[in-house]
């Protein structure tokens, strides 16, 4: 009974996934490219011109080297989250196609694997994007390695996994807006992306080691120059965010009522 249960989970996830994907892959380039630009400016801005000013950091060989990695995290998240967000508000607040969603015979796990598995695939097209910019301006191949990969897919669960909950939780797109701009905007920039968390104050260190990004930035930046001095902790920690958003996304999907 247990199997045919999860193999019923398993046929349902592919299915909600399967429409996502219809609807994706018709905008596959502009999903690929909306998480581009803002690591794009982040990089000219920081990693060219104030880079150029500051010293070698304890990784990669310059600041731009340093900040690369931290702009994958970036861009994978953002993506997930808000790609996420906006595709099930568009369906509860606009063609109100959510309601018969509702009252498909799908396990409610299957529906919530099914929209997190779309803004994974959202997470891991922008980032591949961001990895041809740098591999333009490094001329390395650093970035193309499966711990690498690893660590964007799992950094694309943990926000596309909360961006199912605010999609379902939000009221309006302006509550959308609430979510980036305290949310998503602050972890950002405090997500060690633009710097290495290891430096700051230990009150700061407490904050910091908070958020989810950190795990995925510091990961990326050890698995694209230094993986003998990888955090193997950082995944554990991406998987049980990841797992705990899942469960609590596949719960509101049982209460849900828009």
């Amino acid at each position: 009974m247990k199997k045919t249960s999860l193999t019923t989970i398993l046929t349902d996830t592919i299915t909600v996934f399967w429409g996502e994907w219809l609807d994706l892959r018709v905008r596959i380039l502009p999903v690929a490219a909306a998480g581009l630009v803002s690591p794009v400016i982040y990089i000219l801005a920081f990693g060219f011109g104030l880079g150029s000013s500051l010293p070698k950091p304890a990784i990669g060989g310059n600041y731009l080297e340093f900040m690369l990695p931290g702009m994958v995290a970036l861009s994978s998240m953002t993506v997930s989250f808000t790609g996420t967000v906006f595709s099930i508000c568009g369906e509860r607040l606009f063609t109100k196609t959510f309601e018969e969603l509702l009252l498909l015979p799908v396990h409610p796990l299957a529906l919530h694997a099914g929209k997190m598995l779309a803004g994974i695939l959202r997470g891991i097209l922008t980032s591949v994007s961001v990895i041809l910019v740098a591999v333009l301006f490094t001329q390395k191949l650093v970035f193309l390695n499966p711990l690498f990969l690893l660590m964007i897919i799992l950094n694309s669960a943990v926000f596309a996994g909360l961006g199912v909950i605010v999609g379902l939780t939000v009221k309006s797109l302006e509550s959308v807006g609430l979510y980036n701009n305290f949310l998503i905007t602050p972890m950002s920039f405090l997500g060690a992306t633009f710097f290495d968390p290891a430096s700051l104050p230990v009150a700061l260190k407490g904050i910091v080691y908070l958020l989810p990004l950190t795990y995925a930035s510091i990961g990326l930046r050890a698995a694209a120059y230094d993986v003998a001095k990888f955090p193997w902790y950082s995944i554990p920690v991406l998987l049980v965010a990841a797992i705990a958003f899942s469960l609590i996304g596949a719960r509101q999907f049982t209460t849900q009522q828009d």
